[in-house]
């Protein structure tokens, strides 16, 4: 298969080796786990807007089948961009495989882009649920894809995403010996992450899947 052609900067978060002290210091599974996995750490890439509608045409179905709609779905504009986007024919997106209220998504995340309704250029300095609360009023996207939009591009380091189901089964499987874990339980556990609960939430990823994720 023949590699994306979009352009990508990848970024890594400055903090991550005093994070991973931090985590070895004060957990015994973060112990365990960190020096399993080597030097990989979390990588961003790409631009804001394209992460988000990435996040939006993946949603409810598989990976390979996310990656064949997005490629379809990316030759459309010359460049994708909110402008453009917004120029795009409905049916153009439908032959690219795109549903009608995913097309209605793109196109408000799009118009929210556009009109300015984001404060992109000010994130840098915003508060993680000031960030959120902008991104959830956006159709379509939920609390669970801003949280990891803020882990995975702005690399946000205390992110801790209690609905997301791989750090619910990593925790169980780590902390519990595999038993059913309440939200509370899983905040205890972190209790001891802070302020890295997004360096520890991506190496529970990692314990079930060495695969590192990206976005």
């Amino acid at each position: 298969m023949m590699a994306h052609q979009e352009k990508i900067t990848i970024a890594t978060p400055a903090y991550w080796a005093e994070a991973c002290k931090h985590l070895v210091k004060k957990d015994r599974v973060m112990k365990r786990l960190i020096p399993q996995l080597g030097d990989a750490c979390l990588q961003s890439r790409g631009d804001a807007f394209i992460t988000l509608a990435r996040s939006i045409v993946g949603q409810q179905i598989s990976v390979k089948a996310a990656q064949s709609v997005w490629d379809r779905f990316a030759l459309l504009p010359r460049k994708i961009s909110p402008a453009n986007v917004l120029k795009l024919k409905v049916d153009d997106m439908r032959a690219a495989g795109l549903s009608a209220r995913k097309i209605e998504y793109l196109v408000d995340l799009a118009l929210h882009f556009d009109s300015g309704a984001l404060h992109v250029n000010q994130w840098a300095e915003m508060e993680d649920e000031v960030i959120i609360e902008e991104l959830v009023a956006i159709r379509g996207i939920g609390r669970w894809t801003a949280e990891m939009f803020l882990i995975f591009h702005l690399m946000r380091p205390n992110v801790l995403p209690l609905d997301d189901v791989g750090l619910i089964n990593g925790i169980s499987h780590n902390y519990f010996s595999g038993e059913a874990v309440s939200r509370s339980e899983v905040r205890e556990v972190a209790a001891a992450w802070a302020p890295y609960c997004s360096v520890a939430t991506w190496y529970i990823w990692r314990s079930l899947d060495p695969l590192p994720v990206e976005y």
